[in-house]
């Protein structure tokens, strides 16, 4: 996926949606990362988990939830997700990103 999201013909298309994920395992203390799919209001970015029953990343964000980054506007973006299960077993992952830097190059003028 990394390779199409950087694709000069398919990139723009594709950022938009997809991104990759990176967390740490709440039991086993590993880093992990996997693409999903997203959407983005500002700096709240929903992930609605396509076959939940058969992933186990989200689960690292059940209850108060926990830190994860995201690929988003050229670089990670880092943030709090919470993963909810509906009653019909349909998984949202909501993620409210961390303030990102300043505009402009940082130097003071």
């Amino acid at each position: 996926m990394a390779g199409l999201r950087s694709s000069p013909r398919w990139g723009r298309l594709v950022r938009g949606r997809l991104t990759v994920v990176t967390y740490t395992g709440r039991r086993s203390g590993r880093t992990f990362s996997t693409p999903v799919a997203y959407r983005r209001a500002a700096d709240l970015v929903t992930i609605t988990v396509a076959l939940p029953e058969r992933k186990t990343w989200w689960r690292n964000f059940t209850d108060e939830g926990g830190p994860i980054s995201l690929d988003l506007d050229g670089g990670d973006r880092t943030g709090h997700a919470v993963a909810r299960v509906d009653g019909k077993g349909r998984v949202t992952v909501t993620v409210r990103l961390d303030p990102g830097p300043p505009a402009g190059d940082g130097i003071g003028r």
